[in-house]
């Protein structure tokens, strides 16, 4: 029997939870948690060490949750050594084609898939943007821009390690700079506009901003149209003190027409395939 509803997870934990933070273990497994959703899409962040051995451990983690197709990222020399990856449901989709955009410091994977019978794909990219340089994410979230081009649907799961620009609706309490602690974190998550440093917002004001966004915040549309105020909840710092105040910067984000097909917490799939049913 088809099912009536797709569901879309993220997964982003510190070094894939191979090394407690502050001394202590915060590091569930993803089949702890996600297998009881049993989700059809999942954006992983922060891979690490999931591609030894042959990938023993990215197969295993895909198999726990429903026997998944799993793809990711390279680990390179002198860069980032936490890919990223995507893993999609064979029952429902077919997988056109895998590629990982090969950026300054950390990869993003790209998958094309589709729905059985449908002419328009479905793109799915797991990004994690650059922790450090302000540049090289708004360079990273350019790149994610162009999985849209020629009209195509696109959803999109990432740690944004920068800021949503609405911050008037969201629910965290708003950064003062001057009392974070940490000058390391300020130099990396702030830029400077009218001669003043500020949350580094581009890579969101890229993405979703404008008078036409490319995409749609899509914990936003939970919480503006379908009244999902929880959606906006803080995901970091869980563990740092130092940082400021927590704030919302694990994110995904769809292409406007596929916000239309979001309900509570899942995709209704009949909607999912109307749009996919309609060619560009």
């Amino acid at each position: 029997m088809t099912p009536e509803v797709l569901v879309v997870a993220s997964w982003n934990i510190q070094k894939n939870g191979r090394a407690p933070l502050d001394g202590r273990d915060h590091s569930p497994r993803p089949d702890e948690i996600l297998a009881a959703y049993e989700p059809d899409i999942v954006f992983r962040q922060e891979l690490s060490g999931a591609g030894a051995h042959g990938k023993r451990a990215l197969y295993a983690e895909a198999h726990a949750l429903g026997g998944l197709l799993a793809f990711m990222g390279e680990e390179h020399a002198g860069r980032s050594k936490n890919p990223v990856g995507v893993m999609v449901n064979p029952r429902l989709f077919d997988v056109v084609a895998h590629t990982n955009d090969d950026l300054a410091w950390k990869q993003i994977c790209h998958l094309e898939v589709r729905r059985k019978d449908r002419p328009r794909a479905l793109h799915l990219g797991s990004a994690h943007l650059c922790h450090y340089d302000p540049n090289l994410r708004a360079t990273e979230a350019r790149r994610l821009t162009t999985y849209a081009d020629h009209g195509h649907a696109v959803l999109i799961g990432m740690d944004a390690n920068s800021y949503p620009h609405r911050a008037d609706v969201e629910i965290a309490d708003p950064i003062d700079w001057d009392t974070v602690p940490d000058p390391v974190h300020f130099q990396h998550r702030t830029i400077e506009r009218d001669g003043r440093r500020v949350s580094d917002t581009v890579p969101s004001e890229i993405l979703t901003g404008g008078a036409k966004p490319v995409f749609t915040d899509l914990a936003h549309h939970a919480a503006t149209v379908l009244g999902q105020r929880q959606a906006l909840t803080p995901t970091s710092s869980l563990h740092r003190t130092d940082q400021g105040p927590r704030r919302r910067i694990d994110v995904q984000l769809g292409t406007p027409d596929l916000a239309t097909a979001l309900t509570i917490s899942r995709f209704d799939l009949a909607a999912v395939d109307r749009i996919l049913s309609t060619a560009r």
